[in-house]
């Protein structure tokens, strides 16, 4: 699946790329499949991550609070479908054409936001996390719901990923950085019919709202970097090819 230079172009001028359904409506329903039972022997293991949880508040307080923003990372090391998922070769095409023919992985993630009570996300860029060198790794954020504003379209603002702005450690929320006061009046919304897709930049500023409807919001994200990327976070070394970070496509 090969992009067109004027879909390249836009990536690198404004960070992001809408690409719309990727995945055939088979692979959809297992994919939903598999996802609703990783959550639910997450639930059952206390394995996965709520990041809608106030800081101070334990582990029994999961199912309580008022909102639910549940993650799950690395699911390709849980469950042999989201294995193949990180292999898929659309996914694969596309990100070939953004960053080049060598492609590894850096992590997945499932982000969940239930129906009704689905938690934000602040605006923040993915490398204030990751502290990555070069600054060059991609995110293709997939959804396994027909996804709107309403609950939890991916929003980002054009351009931003040319600068890494100062972000701020959240004081209500465990962990999570975020940028102050972020003019979000020009933030484009990417809504996306399941199955869809979009890739954005590691330093694009990215955002979504709460999910207040009935309806769920699944989504999956696969993050993907050139062989040799290096951070600050983990000693400044390269990341080693392995079966937590294999290495996705190789050409001489």
């Amino acid at each position: 699946m090969a992009l067109a230079q004027e879909q390249i172009n836009h990536f690198h001028r404004e960070g992001y790329l809408r690409i719309g359904k990727i995945l055939e409506n088979d692979e959809l329903v297992l994919l939903r499949e598999q996802y609703e039972l990783e959550f639910e022997k997450a639930r059952g293991s206390n394995t996965y991550t709520n990041l809608s949880l106030e800081a101070g508040d334990d582990s029994e307080a999961k199912e309580i609070i008022p909102q639910r923003m549940l993650q799950i990372t690395q699911m390709c090391e849980r469950n042999i479908h989201y294995r193949r998922l990180v292999h898929n070769e659309k996914i694969l095409d596309i990100a070939e054409d953004l960053i080049g023919p060598n492609i590894q992985l850096f992590h997945d993630q499932a982000l969940f936001k239930p129906a009704s009570d689905g938690g934000a996300v602040f605006w923040h860029q993915d490398n204030a996390y990751w502290t990555c060198r070069p600054a060059n790794m991609i995110s293709c954020w997939l959804t396994l719901d027909d996804t709107d504003t309403k609950n939890g379209a991916m929003q980002v603002i054009p351009g931003s990923h040319l600068t890494l702005v100062p972000h701020e450690l959240s004081k209500e929320r465990s962990a999570l950085l975020y940028v102050k006061d972020q003019d979000d009046s020009r933030a484009v919304a990417i809504e996306l019919p399941a199955g869809g897709c979009m890739f954005h930049h590691c330093q694009t500023l990215h955002y979504t709202q709460p999910n207040e409807t009935d309806r769920q919001r699944r989504a999956f994200v696969i993050h993907l970097m050139m062989p040799g990327t290096r951070s600050a976070m983990e000693s400044d070394k390269d990341f080693e090819v392995g079966f937590k970070r294999p290495l996705l496509r190789a050409k001489a």
